[in-house]
């Protein structure tokens, strides 16, 4: 396994729709590979979460860090989501150095394929829905600052 370059803004790359995954792909040996380097690189660099397009790979793949362990979401669909948001603070590793505070729905609903190419669905609350629609809003091309206020940078890192 590898740790993979992580992609910073204002790299267009970034601001990409990305393509959803062909299911055929969770075959291949090599798609397996760059899941795995995903999720290195998410606890490498101390992330809670990461997008493939954060890695310079424009498909709909992320990987987040569960309680029960690292999870990959293959084509996360968000199918449902509270009423009730919260404001909190979010940063990201393409935009380094750098939060702010993100409003965001408290719990969502999300149906996704796992690495196997098997459907799931996940209902997620707190730290890991925020995280969930942190992910996915890069694959749309979103980055956090996008949505944030009270942004503060730190270079002392």
């Amino acid at each position: 396994m590898s740790i993979l370059s992580i992609l910073i803004e204002p790299d267009k790359r970034l601001r990409q729709l990305s393509d959803k995954v062909s299911l055929k792909a969770v075959t291949d040996k090599d798609f397996g590979k760059f899941l795995d380097n995903m999720v290195e690189t998410m606890i490498a660099k101390d992330g809670v979460g990461l997008a493939a397009p954060q890695v310079g790979e424009n498909i709909r793949v992320i990987t987040v860090n569960t309680k029960q362990g690292p999870l990959a979401m293959l084509n996360p669909e968000i199918t449902k989501k509270s009423l009730t948001k919260d404001w909190d603070e979010e940063g990201c590793l393409s935009v380094p150095n750098t939060w702010g505070q993100v409003k965001r729905h408290k719990t969502v609903h999300c149906q996704f394929f796992d690495r196997a190419g098997q459907k799931q669905k996940i209902e997620a609350s707190g730290l890991l829905a925020r995280v969930i629609q942190h992910e996915i809003d890069h694959l749309d091309g979103i980055l956090f600052i996008d949505k944030a206020k009270d942004i503060a940078k730190n270079y002392a890192m």
